[in-house]
């Protein structure tokens, strides 16, 4: 299979070494400095695993990309809008498109949604440009366990996981889930294959919501979160309303507020992207992941103070900062 990483950032340029390394055909998209110096030197992953050195095909426009099987959208949430319309050319019919955005993705009330089917959330997607550009079908949905980020240029730093969970949106069985499983468990990652992507989303959208938004706020760990007196019951109100918006849904999450609370705790003295991407000055996740789910809420009729409350603060805080980038 012919994959195309399309954003080879710290995620997708992770899992595009891994494939290099393993000898599969993947060509990653990139921009600016990160490009550049992959062009010229390759790229280099540095991990606890082991450090190592792939050199994957780079491309500058997609224009080059060629004919591919698999396109792996390694891009943030907010950057599909842009990405997307210039993805449609590639997507023919025998592409599968794979999404690995936080937060509640574009496709989720497209296909297998049932009776919420055709629900459009604006904060996932601004205008309906990414539904438009990628046709539902072709998608295969995935939830991404890894830490990474870009140490400089060129550079990969890997600190934690391997796994990424890969399902249809309608849950099924298919053949193209485990081709492309089969593919990233041959470059060293553990990829199971679920029927149950969509309960997998919200378990991991119940800490995301909550705990997001407030280490944005409070630059606080995960641990320092789920253990602070005052700060872990707004945690667990937050995950009170997300729970009430995925039983509304039909989703019954397989874990407790408890048990989402002990994990986090357990994972220790680890940033949220939300507070790695602020500290970084890069635009936040907060429409795909809070957002959309306070947008949801408000459709379904689920009351959601708590968020609504955290969500308005952590927006003032991404516009005021934007405003300083501005200066």
């Amino acid at each position: 299979m012919r994959f195309l990483i399309a954003g080879a950032g710290a995620i997708g340029g992770y899992i595009g070494a891994m494939m290099a390394r393993a000898g599969q055909d993947v060509t990653l998209f990139a921009r600016g400095a990160h490009l550049r110096a992959m062009q010229q030197n390759g790229l280099k992953v540095l991990s606890a695993e082991g450090d190592f050195e792939a050199r994957p095909r780079i491309i500058a426009s997609l224009e080059e990309a060629g004919d591919v099987d698999v396109i792996v959208l390694g891009v943030k949430a907010h950057g599909l809008t842009t990405l997307a319309p210039r993805l449609k050319p590639l997507i023919r019919e025998h592409t599968t498109v794979v999404s690995t955005q936080n937060g509640l993705p574009w496709w989720y009330f497209h296909i297998g949604a049932g009776e919420f089917s055709g629900i459009h959330l604006e904060r996932v997607d601004p205008g309906g440009v990414v539904n438009a550009s990628i046709p539902p079908g072709q998608v295969v949905a995935s939830i991404v366990y890894l830490g990474t980020g870009i140490v400089e240029p060129g550079v990969i730093r890997h600190t934690e996981g391997n796994r990424i969970s890969l399902g249809e949106p309608d849950g099924s069985r298919s053949e193209r889930c485990r081709a492309i499983a089969g593919a990233l468990i041959q470059a060293g990652l553990r990829c199971p294959v679920t029927t149950r992507i969509r309960h997998e989303i919200w378990v991991k959208l119940l800490g995301n919501v909550a705990f997001n938004p407030i280490s944005a706020l409070t630059r606080a760990t995960l641990a320092a979160m789920a253990r602070h007196p005052e700060v872990c019951p707004v945690a667990r109100n937050i995950m009170s309303e997300v729970e009430a918006v995925a039983a509304k849904l039909g989703i019954e999450l397989p874990i407790s507020i408890d048990q989402r609370i002990a994990g986090a705790e357990k994972v220790g003295e680890h940033k949220t992207s939300m507070l790695q991407d602020l500290e970084a000055g890069r635009p936040m996740e907060l429409e795909a992941v809070v957002g959309a789910v306070a947008e949801l809420g408000e459709r379904l009729s689920v009351p959601m103070p708590h968020t609504r409350t955290v969500y308005a603060c952590a927006r003032l805080l991404e516009t005021t900062l934007a405003q300083r980038r501005a200066h």
